[in-house]
């Protein structure tokens, strides 16, 4: 992402558009679906230590999806907090099988 949104509303639909290709949400999905169930472990066994392990798993996974696949910035340079947001926020709309209608419209308004 180049610059910064100035609201979320603008946001997030530039985000969708930074994460276009569907192996980039894959490997989103995955680093964070394994942060979740790392933080849910580590509250379960209260073992802290894994902590740490969510929070590398959930940004790994995600920078790695920007390197490789869609070759840009991640948003979290930009927009830390936004971004951690919108990852969630990206994962609960295709778990429930919400995202297309996001993903169009953020298609739509770039045109």
């Amino acid at each position: 992402m180049d610059g910064r949104s100035p609201t979320y509303a603008d946001f997030w639909p530039r985000y969708l558009r930074e994460h276009g290709r569907p192996s980039t949400r894959t490997l989103h999905y995955l680093g964070t679906g394994l942060a979740l169930l790392l933080l849910a472990t580590a509250v379960i066994l209260r073992d802290w230590r894994l902590v740490p392990a969510a929070v590398v798993s959930g940004y790994l996974f995600a920078w790695i999806a920007h390197a490789a696949i869609e070759r840009n910035r991640p948003a979290t340079f930009t927009h830390p907090w936004w971004s951690l947001i919108s990852d969630f926020r990206m994962f609960g709309l295709w778990a429930s099988g919400r995202l297309k209608s996001h993903l169009d419209a953020a298609a739509d308004q770039k045109q």
